[in-house]
Parts: structure tokens; sequence; C-alpha cells
């Protein structure tokens, strides 16, 4: 790279960062700016040194020439609040912008990409795929009509940050991804990965993912809560439909993990999904099906089970059941209270065969959209999908058997933080 362009890269880079920290989305917290612009000027400098956890936490947070990353986590918990603020950004203020900064999970480096590719990129082929992509318009509802996305294209929804509880906020799906020619040269995906992933990724078909999007009574200025259909007449549905941040970040990720195998998949929101399109799909739910009770009527789960249950010790309505608990362990699991931050979390991921056993379905979904988050996470990542297969006995390369595990994740500032594999079991 000559002079001259790494000099336009870095203009360009510094014009990125600056709109992003002068956004709604990242201005008032003066933490992340200083964590985006010590990456940034990383980048530039030494682009192929990797960072170190203890370098950015003296360098950054300040930290004592002693620190410890086993006894503080705070390069952790800012670089994925970071990591989430990002996803936001370009949700919204920033998503016509043409460079798009990520921090991949896992790493301290940004990833820097063009929304457009520079014109000496090789034509990319056209590929034809069947997506539906969820958008709304200036009054932020959702439509129901269904654009089909394609392979190469960009894949945009957009979403703002939901809460999952009373007082929900309005989230729209939007994000974009850039499939060059280069695509071709994406490395293997670990081989945990893709035994794991073999189902979908072999199947003749796009796999559907289908993301949760809650129902609400009320409305943001005279309070909401969850749908009920045992006691709500649904006049008084709202007409927006809530999607957790926890959802829109896994479906990002889902599309990180499918993308190394070099396939697509399509996209549906849950008010939208049929029962036809669950007997002949292969599916993927992002989002804990106690939020859609149509799709609780098609998923026969053996092991663990989301269950609403007023009154709860966490303030909450629903947790975690262990229908077969081993002797001396605990049946039932709640996440933190909610009258205070939330630390714990837990979550269930389960793989089951289709309604015609010739298809497959695979449900990520927490007591919180955060507990959604770390399953899919946790299915993205090569250490926790080793540690599955072994509880599993599944040999690497070995066809996938239907079985359910729960998670239990640590949550700081609302971010997946750290999460534990507490049991996993064969259905059949």
């Amino acid at each position: 790279m000559s002079t001259e362009i790494a000099s336009k890269e870095s203009e360009a880079l510094w014009r990125a960062v600056e709109d992003i920290i002068a956004s709604p989305v990242l201005r008032t917290s003066s933490s992340l700016c200083k964590l985006l612009r010590y990456l940034a000027q990383q980048s530039i400098n030494e682009p192929e040194t990797p960072h170190k956890e203890y370098q950015i936490a003296t360098e950054v947070f300040g930290r004592a020439a002693d620190f410890d990353p086993r006894l503080d986590s705070v390069v952790r918990v800012q670089s994925g609040r970071l990591r989430s603020k990002l996803a936001e950004y370009y949700a919204g203020p920033g998503s016509k912008d043409d460079l798009i900064l990520t921090l991949p999970k896992g790493s301290y480096a940004l990833s820097i990409q063009h929304r457009n590719p520079p014109a000496a990129t090789a034509p990319e082929p056209t590929v034809s795929t069947q997506e539906e992509a969820t958008h709304t318009g200036a009054d932020n509802r959702t439509p129901t009509s269904s654009p089909r996305l394609g392979r190469k294209g960009l894949i945009a929804w957009g979403f703002f940050v939901g809460a999952l509880a009373v007082t929900a906020t309005l989230i729209f799906i939007s994000y974009h991804r850039e499939i060059s020619a280069l695509r071709n040269k994406v490395p293997p995906a670990p081989a945990a990965l893709q035994t794991f992933w073999s189902p979908f990724v072999r199947a003749r078909e796009d796999p559907l993912v289908v993301f949760t999007n809650s129902v609400f009574i009320g409305t943001a200025d005279t309070g909401m809560r969850y749908f009920d259909p045992s006691r709500d007449s649904r006049d008084l549905m709202t007409e927006q439909h809530y999607t957790g941040v926890g959802e829109v970040v896994g479906v990002m990720e889902l599309d990180r993990v499918f993308n190394q195998f070099q396939r697509p998949f399509r996209i549906k929101r849950a008010g939208l999904f049929t029962l036809d399109e669950a007997r002949h799909n292969n599916l993927i739910f992002a989002g804990s099906p106690v939020e859609n009770v149509h799709l609780a009527e098609i998923l026969n789960m053996r092991e663990f089970i989301f269950r609403r249950m007023p009154g709860g010790p966490n303030g909450c309505d629903y947790a975690v059941v262990d229908l077969h608990p081993q002797p001396g362990k605990p049946d039932t699991f709640f996440s933190t209270p909610r009258t205070r931050p939330m630390e714990v979390d837990y979550a269930i991921i389960a793989l089951m065969r289709g309604l015609d056993r010739e298809h497959w379905t695979l449900i990520l979904g927490g007591t919180s959209t955060i507990g959604t988050q770390a399953a899919i996470e946790s299915v993205s990542g090569k250490e926790f999908l080793e540690e599955l297969l072994g509880q599993l006995k599944i040999p690497s390369g070995a066809d996938m058997k239907p079985f359910e595990a729960l998670l239990r994740v640590k949550v700081a500032n609302d971010v997946p933080l750290q999460t534990q594999l507490v049991a996993a079991r064969h259905t059949e």
C-alpha cells in the first residue's frame, strides 16, 4: 500500500470514528469513545500487532501495572459494550456510512470494511436467495412485506435497542453485510463448527432464521407489558412489535458464522412465521419460545423448558425448568431479580428433529434478550462447541444428534460476559 493510499485510508477511518463518537449512540460514554479512538490509532500504527488486554487496561482505562485480567474484567466488558454500540450505530445513524467498523468477538482489533467495494474489486456474481427483511417507516411500525435479499448483496435490517420488560423500547433491525469476491478467501471454519452446524450447512435449502418479536399491551407513554392471550383482548395489542438487542446481535453473529460456510440464510420475524413453514424448512429460532405462543406450540422440548412462573423470586414471570433434574440439583433456574442490575441469566440450546423429521430445528434462547445473545454467541465459537460436543460425546465430523443444553450466563452492564455449560443431554 502506498503512502498516499495509506493516508487516505487513515483519514477515512478517523472521519468514521469521529462521526460515531459525535452520534447519540456513543457521545454520552467517554470511556467507550476513548476505547474506540485508541483501537483506531492502533489499527493505523500497528495493524499487524495483536492488541493485548493488559495493554488496553493500562493505557486506556488507567489500570495499575499489577493489573490482572482474571480479577478485573473491565476490558472485556467495555469491549462488549463497544461491540453492541457499533452495531446500534450502523443500524441507525450510520446506516448509510461507507466505512463500517466492527469489533469481532474475541478480538481487540477493529475490523474495517467498505459498504461499497472499491472499483478495483472483481465483479460479484449474482446469486439469488430467499429472505425476508424487516424494516420500519417513519412511524416506527413494522410492515408485513417480505422483500428477498441477495447472498452477495447488503443485508439490511434496522434496530433500536428494546428491553424485555414492561417498559420495552422499540427496536428495529438493520444490519448491513458486505460480501465481495474476497469471500472465496475466507478460511475454512474450525472442525467443531463444521460438526455442529452440519445439519444446516449441508442441507439442500437455505435455513430459515426466525427471530423473536414480542407483542405488547400499552404504549411507551402509558406503560407496557407483554400481551397475555388468557386475559387481554387482541384489540388492545400495540401495532408495534418489539425485538431485543440480543436477538439482533445474535442474527448478526449467525451471519458471520454462515459466511464462513459460504452459505446464506433466510430471515423472518416470528409474527409472520407459519405452521406450513415449520413443516418444510430447517429452522433456527433466535429468542425464547415463551414470548411467542404459536412457536411454543410446535416445539417439543424434553429436558429443559421455558415456563411462565408468576410471582417467582426474580420478580419476572418465566424461568428455565429442568424436567429431569439430577439428584440434589435444582429444577428451576431464575435470572437476577429485576429490581437489581442483571448479573445472571439462563439460556437453552436445543437441537431437534423437524415436524417431518427430514428437517432440523435449533432453538437459541434465554430468559432475557441477553441470554439469547449468549446462546447464539456460544454456538458461534470454537471453544464452547468443543466443550459441548465433548459432553455429548459427538466426535469431530460425526453426524449431530438431537440434544438440549442449559447455559448459565454471567452478565455485566447488560453484556453477556461469561457462559457456563450447566448440562447437555441427548434427547434420542
